[in-house]
């Protein structure tokens, strides 16, 4: 046996259980991960707040908190309004049900010839076994829901933490960052870091001056057409319209559309036509405008990278990737070298008019020359 075989096995089995180490502990840590992943980003797009707050003599952990507060100050508004609309909205049902009974039992014997009453329909839904098998089913399932709510309140509070201290100690995470690094390396990493906080918070501060417009905008919709829970909804809309690309206008509206079918049909198309129609003031007007000078990504960049980060990561994945793709961009901006583009009618994807026609006329020329030739050539034989 050669000397060296033993050791290479060795090295070989501790090369294999390093690797099954480092993957046991990437599997047990991955929620960890991700939760810090989506902190920094949180962290990055309160920086230009927390920044300018600092610059004028405030204590940077007494801003980031202030800002910190005002965050989960308006997502926790943004959940009560909502949960009071649905929560309204469940009561209504549950109070008309009788009615829609009502309706429907006097619908089907009308067309149906059949001598239904409501107090048989009843008996017969209480007393069915697949209703109290439910009923056992969702009592079995209250521990896994609270489980699952205060699963994502611990995240939330991870998320925050992270976000609160990547914020409150920037400067000194990016000196302890750039001691390890030459000075050439430490002038692409502020680099670096300068391009990501301002992508991220530029995204985020024209999405949210959008979404106020566009929740202000249905909000006054929704108040000349007396739909219920109007603010709830202009919330709704002007936060779904604009953090998820492409479909978030219809999913937005969808609801509103919903809730204004119950007051009366009319409504309902109204709020499409109203929507369609702002989207398209917002496509063409607003969102160039707003975008022009933070991040301006192109919709089906858009979307492709919501698809990408929902396949990985879920629905943290949907949240962070139009600003990780920014800060792509952005890096890309800012290190590939471009070059002029030549002035060739290709490129725009079309011939000039001019010039289509003379080619045309030089090859139906060129294709008469031909035939006068081989029909000389015949005349000669």
């Amino acid at each position: 046996m050669p000397r060296w075989l033993p050791r290479a096995l060795v090295l070989a089995l501790a090369l294999y259980a390093c690797f099954q180490l480092g993957s046991w502990a990437f599997h047990q840590l991955v929620g960890l991960l991700v939760n810090i992943l989506v902190a920094f980003f949180l962290a990055l797009a309160i920086e230009p707040a927390v920044g300018r707050m600092a610059a004028r003599g405030m204590r940077r952990g007494l801003a980031t908190f202030l800002v910190s507060l005002a965050v989960l100050v308006f997502g926790v508004g943004f959940v009560v309004l909502l949960g009071s609309m649905l929560a309204g909205q469940i009561v209504d049902m549950v109070e008309n049900f009788p009615k829609y009974l009502d309706s429907l039992i006097n619908w089907t014997n009308q067309h149906f010839h059949t001598e239904l009453s409501r107090v048989e329909v009843q008996d017969s839904l209480l007393r069915s076994d697949w209703l109290q098998k439910y009923v056992q089913n969702s009592a079995a399932g209250v521990l896994d829901v609270s489980a699952t709510l205060l699963g994502g309140l611990f995240k939330l509070l991870t998320i925050f933490l992270f976000a609160f201290y990547f914020a409150a100690d920037g400067p000194r995470l990016r000196r302890a960052l750039c001691s390890v690094l030459p000075p050439a390396k430490q002038t692409e990493v502020l680099r670096a870091w300068e391009i990501a906080v301002d992508k991220t918070g530029g995204y985020l501060y024209s999405r949210g001056l959008m979404a106020l417009i566009s929740g202000v905008a249905h909000f006054v919709l929704f108040e000349i057409l007396d739909v219920p829970y109007a603010p709830a909804l202009a919330v709704w809309v002007g936060l779904v319209s604009q953090f998820i690309p492409t479909i978030g206008t219809y999913l937005a509206g969808a609801l509103p559309m919903l809730i204004a079918f119950t007051v009366d049909p009319w409504y309902a198309l109204w709020v499409l036509i109203f929507v369609v129609i702002y989207q398209q003031f917002e496509n063409y007007i607003l969102q160039p405008k707003l975008t022009s000078k933070t991040v301006d990504i192109h919709p089906a960049v858009a979307f492709g990278s919501v698809i990408a980060g929902t396949a990985l990561l879920g629905a943290v994945g949907a949240l962070i990737a139009i600003p990780a793709i920014a800060t792509l961009q952005a890096f890309l901006g800012a290190y590939v070298k471009r070059y002029a583009v030549t002035d060739d009618p290709r490129v725009h994807g079309h011939r000039r008019y001019g010039e289509a026609v003379v080619a045309r006329l030089q090859k139906a020329l060129h294709h008469k020359k031909k035939q006068g030739q081989a029909s000389s050539e015949e005349d000669d034989t």
